[in-house]
């Protein structure tokens, strides 16, 4: 059996599991007072050209997400994000859970649009009873987004402005980053870091066992911030866990060879569908892969390899995804290969 279901079916990377093992003994304080974190947050502050964010380590993208957005939000506030966004489709209402409504404006592809934002920012304010209604706090997006698309340099630089030019941050999940910048053209993490406010760095889908890093360049946007990752249940006492694995990413460029082992992989694996003469219902330069399969491929295919349906089963054909990671390999792309 080969998985394409998604990008943490398997444990940690070697690299970063063999940190884990060496050190398994080191006893430190707990709650990320270590020296592995300090060290992985020095790491992170040097890869991102920012020597004086605020770095958090978590546990999983939820979590994060809703803990993030609740602190950097008002009472009365909510979120700008893609109606496809994962805030607003795929995490139980955590958000709404946290007492913030999410704003859902249209998805292009799972794109938000800059000027579509500014417009509604626009037009909230110049209506006179805007005091009844939600805020909008802040605008979300993921890099790359569920759809595996990715903003362009210049689009990221419009949302951020428009953010800016309204007063409110500018918020990037970074759950797949790795994938999201071995598959862009332009945009880097200093890139990500220069524009967002705030943003993680995306562990539990990219190799880790568990864990995000977040990072905010704003040290006053989060202010008292571990007292509300504590009370969010956000805080690991065994906190040198989540350090020993980013100080592994971010020693000999480990993070951006994952991503770009499973970005490889991943177009190699498009292009064996497109071969077969099959169509992608979405361009995605990155590790996750949309098809639309006749059902009685999709049958044929289910008692060797493992993917997911994107949607309710069709009639005649279906919508899937497939998802490559750390843990594909070449012979898993050529087994899928000659199953086609």
């Amino acid at each position: 059996m080969i998985h394409f279901d998604c990008d943490y079916m398997a444990g940690a990377h070697p690299e970063v599991l063999d940190t884990i093992v060496k050190n398994n003994t080191v006893q430190t304080s707990g709650y990320g007072n270590d020296d592995f974190c300090t060290r992985a947050k020095q790491l992170i502050r040097e890869a991102c050209g920012t020597p004086d964010a605020a770095v958090h380590f978590m546990v999983g993208g939820t979590q994060t997400n809703s803990t993030v957005l609740d602190g950097i939000l008002r009472r009365t506030e909510g979120v700008i994000a893609a109606e496809s966004a994962h805030i607003n489709v795929h995490e139980s209402g955590a958000i709404e859970l946290s007492g913030h409504k999410v704003i859902a404006l249209p998805s292009h592809q799972g794109k938000l649009d800059a000027e579509e934002v500014r417009t509604y920012l626009h037009d909230f304010y110049a209506d006179e009873t805007w005091e009844h209604m939600v805020a909008p706090g802040a605008v979300y997006v993921s890099f790359p987004t569920e759809f595996g698309t990715i903003y362009s340099l210049n689009e990221l630089k419009a949302l951020s402005k428009v953010c800016h030019d309204y007063k409110i941050p500018f918020y990037i999940d970074g759950a797949r980053l790795g994938f999201g910048l071995a598959a862009s053209a332009d945009v880097t993490l200093k890139d990500i870091a220069r524009l967002a406010d705030v943003f993680y760095i995306g562990g539990t889908k990219m190799g880790a066992l568990f864990g995000e890093a977040v990072v905010c360049t704003d040290s006053n946007l989060l202010p008292r911030f571990f007292t509300l990752m504590k009370a969010r249940g956000a805080v690991l006492a065994k906190g040198r866990l989540l350090g020993m694995q980013y100080e592994a990413f971010f020693q000999n460029n480990l993070y951006l060879r994952i991503g770009r082992h499973g970005v490889a992989l991943a177009q190699r694996l498009r292009k064996a569908f497109e071969g077969k003469g099959f169509h992608t219902f979405i361009d995605s330069p990155t590790n996750q892969q949309f098809f639309i399969l006749p059902n009685e491929v999709i049958d044929r295919l289910m008692p060797v390899a493992t993917f997911e349906y994107w949607g309710p089963r069709g009639e005649k054909e279906s919508k899937v995804r497939f998802v490559t990671s750390w843990e594909t390999t070449e012979e898993d792309i050529k087994t899928l290969e000659e199953l086609l």
